[in-house]
Order: C-alpha cells, then structure tokens, then sequence
C-alpha cells in the first residue's frame, strides 16, 4: 500500500504543481479533498493537460482552487515557473519593523480575545453579561464539509468551498444543492454540532439552521447562497 502511495505521489521531471505538492507531503487524494476538486482534475493539471476541461475558464479556476489549496505565494509560483525571485529588502533601521511587528501582536491578542468572547456568548450574546468560556472545539480539519450550490452560481460554490478549505477544513464534496433559491450561505448542523457551525458561520459570513436527522457532529453541510462582495 505504501508503495502505491509512492508512485501516485511521485512527480515527473515536468510536473512543477506535482513537485509542489510533493513537496507538501500529499497524495493527489488528499489535495484534491483541499482544493474541492476532482482527483482527475488535478492529474490535468499536474500533467499539462488542459485541454481536457470544458473551457478556458474552467481550467484557470481550478489552477486557482489548486494553487490556494497548496499554498503557493507569488515568490514560490516565480520560482516554479524558473523566473528570478527578488530579494527581499533589508531595513537598517530595526524601529519600522518592532512597529510592524507589535501592531501584529496586537492584532493577534484582539483575535485571540474575540474568539475567546464570541465562545463564551454564543449565538446570542447578553450585553454586560459575564460568562465562562465553553470547552475548547475540535479543530477546524477534523470536521468534514459539504458544500452545495444554492444559488445557481458554481464558481461562488467552488470559491467558498476553496475559502473554507484554507481555513483548514476537510472538504469531503463540493455539488448542487435541491434548489437555487437560498437567499443567503446557510452552515446546517447535525444534533451536537451548533457550536461548530457557528465557529465556521462566523468565518464565512453565513447563518446557522439545525440539520434534521444527522447523526455525525462532525460533519456540516454548507448552502452556498448568492456572493455578497468579495469573499
């Protein structure tokens, strides 16, 4: 089994995104699940072969869904393409970068408090009301998502699917929903997973509705409704 991986995972002289994704220690399996992408579509992609998609555009936004899912910053997609990576600049001064560096500290410490503020309260918080921390969530790839078309716009689908899926979440299928007539993203949760749903909800924008029937806590399933600005 191991050498199976091994030879799927393997890339060719040619394939730089197969080299990067090697690089990262992924099977074609597993970045396919981050990019929210069939696995044949990222062997497209890993092999030049572009042609197999049904038009122009959809091969450019499944190159972005891949290159978001593994990662790959302007520097890194330079070098990859054999072009000269500039230096970075070097300050004399140290003071611009403490500066910068304790303004994203203070950041930092304002996320941290916010999350900390937004678990303690819940879904709807009592102004002036002091209240305990809840228990510590799982973490964000232990969960797996479902993220459906509701509005009729796939590339929004695909977008939210990659967003959620850089946020660390197991993307388990990307599809359509029953319907295109959701008016907004929708996160439903299974019996046990409210507070998950609100994590995610909270990150993206979206609502929550209970999911009726579920068993699996771990286990969300996202409505992608119409794009309100820039996701």
């Amino acid at each position: 089994m191991n050498a199976a991986v091994e030879v799927q995972s393997a890339p060719t002289a040619e394939s730089v995104l197969a080299r990067a994704r090697v690089h990262r220690q992924l099977t074609i399996e597993e970045a396919a699940r981050r990019a929210g992408l069939p696995e044949d579509q990222v062997r497209w992609l890993e092999e030049g072969r572009v042609y197999r998609f049904p038009s122009a555009d959809h091969a450019l936004l499944a190159m972005l869904l891949y290159a978001t899912a593994l990662g790959i910053d302007h520097d890194e997609a330079l070098a990859l393409a054999g072009r000269h990576v500039p230096p970075k600049p070097l300050r004399a001064n140290p003071w611009p970068r403490l500066t910068v560096l304790l303004g994203i500290a203070g950041a930092l410490g304002a996320f941290v408090a916010s999350v900390v503020l937004a678990t303690s309260h819940g879904n709807h918080p009592a102004a002036g009301a002091a209240k305990v921390a809840g228990p510590t969530l799982p973490a964000p790839w232990t969960i797996k998502i479902v993220v459906l078309n509701g509005s009729g716009d796939i590339n929004y689908t695909r977008h939210l699917a990659s967003r959620i899926g850089a946020l660390g979440y197991e993307i388990v299928h990307v599809g359509r929903a029953g319907r295109f007539d959701y008016q907004q993203t929708v996160v439903y949760f299974p019996p046990g997973g409210e507070q998950l749903a609100l994590r995610l909800a909270k990150k993206i924008g979206a609502v929550t509705q209970p999911l009726p029937g579920g068993n699996d806590p771990k286990r969300l399933v996202v409505i992608a409704g119409p794009q309100h600005g820039l996701g």
